[in-house]
């Protein structure tokens, strides 16, 4: 099976929706933040690991908690996994941290900054304009 074959696509969103569940309704650790959420995962094409993209809204210190939380229960969701989908084996799970929505989050509030400040920006030479206008209209009636 290859990587991006349609059954790899097909088995990755399988697994990625399991976990999401899982995450959210069936671990009860502490340590885990409420707003943990499962970005994407990679099923290698033999089936025995699977790197699972995590995203951690919060602080180091939640996103650290919360991988310790998820390592310590990769275990019991491997096995969850193994009772909920129908797979050959069932993969070894891997997490990543996956800061890509804080980036854009991030990226989107810079261009949002200069949008605003490039309008400002505008409406001030809008007003010069206005003003420089007015006076060749002064210095023209004057004529």
């Amino acid at each position: 099976m290859r990587k991006n074959s349609i059954k790899n696509t097909r088995i990755n969103g399988e697994v990625k929706r399991e976990l999401s569940n899982l995450i959210s309704r069936e671990i009860k650790d502490p340590r885990i933040h409420p707003m943990t959420s499962v970005v994407d995962v990679e099923v290698a094409p033999d089936l025995k690991t699977a790197k699972v993209y995590i995203s951690v809204m919060g602080d180091e210190k939640a996103k650290n908690d919360t991988y310790q939380g998820l390592k310590s229960a990769a275990s019991f969701m491997r096995g969850q996994l193994a009772k909920n989908l129908n797979l050959r084996n069932t993969p070894e799970l891997i997490f990543i941290i996956d800061n890509s929505i804080e980036y854009g989050i991030n990226i989107s509030r810079l261009i949002d900054k200069v949008s605003a400040q490039s309008s400002q920006n505008a409406k001030e030479v809008d007003i010069d304009e206005t003003d420089e206008d007015i006076a060749d209209d002064d210095v023209a009636e004057d004529e």
